[in-house]
């Protein structure tokens, strides 16, 4: 039987991403609302509660509002807002972290998809954790570069717009209180005592993201080197699909010493990348790039349905 997917905020850009995604494959078979009843709740509910996988692209109190909706017990849910991310009852949308989570998310009814600055952060630095490179306890600082598509269609009107402000054209930190939304996930599925001090700058690109994190030997759990760093993220991600560690070879992967944040764009994919050096005691950084769109939103959901479907878990996916 052909599995039935409803996606509740359609209208949104994660939503729209997932429904061009969708619309893409012969397998499933979508659930459209009718746009004069996009705030109806009584078909709201109706349509969540016939399908098979719901996609909630919505405000963290709608998508609340809407898992309260469903009552078939055979309807998964899988979440695009902050709502539960940190929830133990959900499971974290990123399988990629252990063959267990895989399974949570395999058999799990709700599913968090993370948040594409958390993604890009939690993905080099569990590891290392579990690794016991980076103590638990260790104060870590890190910083993204994003497209302003992951602002939400206002934010796109704005950098999109005929007359938009010269002033949109220069990267913009935001987020200056220190109080980002995805930073209770960074710290709780990256296994820390304490958040990262964290801030984002936005800049005039429509898509793309780099989580820059940084690692002062001197400060770490035990004495290693970018090498042995670059080791432990290849070996924990080998034979991924959609994650790809790059070796210590930096200008191999730059432009005349330039990373773009654009070319994982289209795509499901990490990067991640290990610069370091030894002089004065030695630094690391690491650095995960994606496409906030792919990866970091919409492509990682529907990773996630497809394996709560039993499907190959790139089906319709690029890498």
């Amino acid at each position: 039987m052909t599995p039935k997917i409803y996606v509740d905020g359609q209208e949104g850009t994660t939503g729209l991403r997932i429904n061009e995604y969708l619309a893409a494959r012969k397998d499933l078979e979508v659930l459209r609302i009718d746009s004069d009843k996009r705030k109806d709740v009584a078909e709201r509910k109706r349509l969540l509660n016939a399908a098979d996988v719901a996609f909630l692209c919505l405000p963290d109190a709608a998508s609340r509002e809407a898992v309260a909706l469903v009552e078939n017990p055979g309807t998964r849910i899988i979440d695009a807002s902050t709502a539960f991310r940190t929830d133990p009852a959900w499971a974290y949308g990123l399988p990629e972290l252990s063959a267990a989570q895989r399974v949570k998310i395999r058999e799990g009814k709700r599913i968090a998809v993370p948040g594409c600055h958390a993604t890009a952060f939690i993905l080099p630095v569990y590891p290392l954790v579990q690794a016991g490179i980076i103590a638990k306890d260790m104060a870590l600082t890190c910083f993204s570069l994003t497209g302003y598509s992951g602002g939400g269609k206002k934010m796109i009107a704005d950098y999109e717009h005929p007359d938009a402000s010269p002033k949109l054209k220069a990267p913009r930190h935001y987020a200056l209180k220190l109080t980002h939304k995805h930073l209770p996930e960074m710290q709780a599925i990256a296994g820390l005592k304490f958040a990262p001090l964290f801030t984002p700058v936005v800049c005039h690109v429509h898509s793309g993201l780099a989580v820059e994190t940084f690692l002062p030997v001197q400060h770490l759990a035990r004495k290693v080197t970018a090498v042995e760093i670059q080791q432990v993220l290849a070996a924990h991600y080998k034979g991924e699909k959609f994650v790809r560690v790059l070796t210590l070879d930096a200008e191999a992967h730059l432009d005349h010493g330039f990373l773009d944040i654009t070319a994982c764009n289209g795509t499901n994919r990490a990067d991640i990348f290990v610069f370091g050096h030894e002089d004065h005691g030695g630094h690391v950084v690491v650095l995960t790039r994606l496409d906030n769109l792919g990866k970091g939103a919409s492509g990682a959901a529907v990773q996630c349905m497809n394996l709560a479907l039993g499907f190959d878990e790139g089906t319709g996916l690029t890498a």
